[in-house]
């Protein structure tokens, strides 16, 4: 299968109320020669403000934001999706991709009105190049490079990982460069530890994960936090019955007699607790798993004996009542969870009925026209508001005199606000941050935040909100 790499460049790190500016990707075949690129930017959205810090580290002027050449968002969206379709099904790897880019992604599709998972349907599968260095560096030590930080530790940016590893990275934070870059680095895991990339490979399938999860009867989980790694021998003991992409599984370090009995509210204490026992798995965002024979010698279950390793597995596997309730507790551990009040947390709360799916389809084909006319049919109440920003941004000459009045007020309220508690930039949050980092040195050229904080000054008058 071939591969696409892309990468974006954003206006700030909070996923779900950042936005797009730049959009890179190249298609690969599998050996990872290049057959194809793509690239494209666009206008800033109303309603977003950019955070100065995200524009030290792109580059962005605030002159760019506004370049009339670039095409709008929703513009700019919908040739990236063309493209992405055309080069569809493929492996869609990023750097951080999976927690980062496609998160951005997702949100550039559903708050246009498209299907948002585009990377892992109709035969498509994602991955990930950090998880992939992370793999490397745990069970391949020495084969890459780790630069250390200014605090001592180990550190993957793709910035400070590439260069270390020979690869020129002149223009880092340029969403092509990065792309460059990723494939780069991908390119050395293929070629210097060709058993890690493979078996990486294999686990960027969703269905590839279950099997290995739930047929082997113990394995080496890895994951990265707070800058370390970290190793587990652990096995299966539970998915979730509502989400089939959430497994659970024991940590072997600890003896299951003392679990196996309890009952679904005590397990979802113990999925809450910490150092972690059970532990989540999901199986759509390519965890690192290796044989157990492979697991490093600091994983803490090695010190268990073989025989009562091979007791303890037998003892979780062969309870299928322990198994159920803790597939239960999974499914009901976040049970009371209020739903977000906010339109653009609610993109994974249910999935686009058919029925809206045809006229956001038929939105999208209508002339400018008739658009309106094709929201007003929609159920979902999550469409219909981003459907009616959409027309604001796009086409405000189709809304009522006092529907384009809400519009402008919800706008106002939105990028005004001084209230700390919401959890978007806001222009008074933007402006006290390019206050603070004029206030310390090395943060770049203090010529390029005084024209952000100009431009922070000037956007309420450039969007008739003075």
């Amino acid at each position: 299968m071939s591969y696409v790499f892309y990468d974006t460049e954003t206006t700030g790190v909070a996923t779900s109320f950042s936005q797009i500016l730049q959009f890179a990707a190249v298609k690969t075949d599998d050996q990872l020669h290049e057959i194809d690129r793509f690239e494209i930017r666009c206008r800033l959205l109303p309603h977003i403000v950019p955070s100065p810090g995200a524009l030290l580290v792109t580059g962005i002027t605030p002159e760019t934001l506004l370049d009339p050449s670039f095409p709008s968002h929703y513009e700019a969206v919908r040739e990236i999706r063309r493209k992405l379709v055309e080069w569809s099904p493929a492996v869609f790897i990023g750097y951080n991709s999976i927690g980062f880019d496609e998160e951005l992604l997702r949100q550039a599709l559903f708050q246009t009105l498209h299907p948002p998972y585009l990377t892992n349907t109709k035969g498509s599968e994602r991955s990930d190049a950090m998880r992939i260095a992370h793999a490397v560096h745990m069970y391949c030590p020495n084969t890459i490079a780790v630069p250390i930080d200014n605090s001592g530790r180990e550190t993957f940016k793709l910035d400070k990982l590439a260069p270390v590893n020979g690869f020129d990275h002149t223009d880092a934070h340029e969403a092509m460069a990065d792309v460059e870059a990723t494939i780069y680095v991908a390119n050395l895991a293929r070629k210097k530890a060709s058993d890690v990339w493979e078996t990486m490979r294999q686990f960027s399938n969703k269905t590839a994960v279950i099997e290995y999860v739930t047929s082997e009867d113990c394995f080496s989980l890895s994951e990265r936090y707070f800058g370390r790694m970290y190793s587990w021998l652990v096995t299966y003991c539970g998915k979730n019955p509502e989400y089939d992409s959430q497994l659970a599984v024991f940590d072997l370090e600890h003896d299951p007699d003392d679990y196996i009995s309890l009952s679904v509210e005590d397990l979802i204490k113990v999925l809450n607790k910490s150092p972690k026992i059970i532990r989540v798995l999901t199986a759509n965002r390519q965890p690192i798993m290796m044989s157990a024979d492979m697991a490093p010698d600091s994983v803490k279950a090695r010190s268990v004996s073989l025989e009562e390793q091979n007791r303890r597995v037998g003892v979780i596997r062969s309870n299928r009542g322990f198994l159920a309730r803790v597939g239960e507790a999974l499914a009901r551990r976040f049970a009371d969870r209020e739903t977000s009040p906010h339109v653009e947390r609610q993109i994974y709360d249910g999935f686009i009925s058919w029925d809206d799916q045809a006229l956001l389809q038929e939105f999208h084909e209508a002339d400018q026209g008739e658009r309106a006319h094709c929201l007003e049919k929609l159920v979902d109440p999550r469409l219909v508001e981003l459907g009616q920003r959409l027309l604001f941004f796009e086409n405000p000459d189709l809304l009522s005199n006092r529907k384009l009045a809400e519009m402008e007020d919800w706008l106002c309220a939105r990028v005004l606000t001084d209230s700390s508690a919401v959890p978007w930039t806001t222009i008074p949050r933007a402006l006290a941050e390019v206050e603070e980092l004029l206030l310390e040195e090395g943060r770049g050229e203090p010529g390029f935040l005084e024209e952000i904080k100009r431009f922070l000054e000037n956007r309420p008058g450039q969007l008739g909100l003075a």
